[in-house]
């Protein structure tokens, strides 16, 4: 199979459907943490903002800059994130990065959409934008909770 057919099989439907349809952008007015990461490689970037009420993310804005892949992975991101605690976060990018360097098992739910970006551990250059979602809403939430316990 030739290169060009592995591109287009990693863009599948169902990760440009996930691109084009993001949850959650934008920023919050009055966050308790906001971060943004950056891809060296490809110039990607993620703005995450998010409140913590009672140890959960009670409310999360994105701005994503990044390629479909990364833009899918902050839908699977911003659809799954309201309720989880910074802990379930960081185990969700652990899993992710384990997914696409390897071959690790799915990240666990409610971020086991993720799987649909399996396809790109081929493509390491591609690893960082898809982290980003991930890396900043992690980030966040434990500054968000190191505030409110300070």
């Amino acid at each position: 199979m030739s290169a060009e057919t592995d591109l287009i099989k990693l863009y599948s439907q169902r990760i440009l459907a996930l691109a084009a349809d993001i949850p959650r952008t934008g920023r919050l007015e009055t966050p308790d943490a906001s971060v943004k990461k950056r891809s060296p490689l490809c110039g990607s970037t993620v703005t995450v903002d998010l409140n913590m009420a009672d140890g959960v993310v009670s409310d999360y804005a994105q701005d994503v800059k990044a390629c479909a892949l990364g833009q899918a992975s902050a839908a699977v991101v911003g659809d799954a994130i309201i309720g989880r605690t910074p802990e379930e976060i960081a185990e969700a990018r652990d899993a992710l990065r384990a997914m696409l360097k390897e071959d690790g098992p799915t990240p666990p739910a409610p971020f086991d959409e993720l799987e649909v970006l399996r396809p790109a551990q081929a493509y390491k250059n591609r690893h960082a934008s898809i982290m980003l979602a991930l890396e900043a809403a992690t980030e966040a939430a434990q500054q968000a909770m190191a505030a409110q316990s300070a």
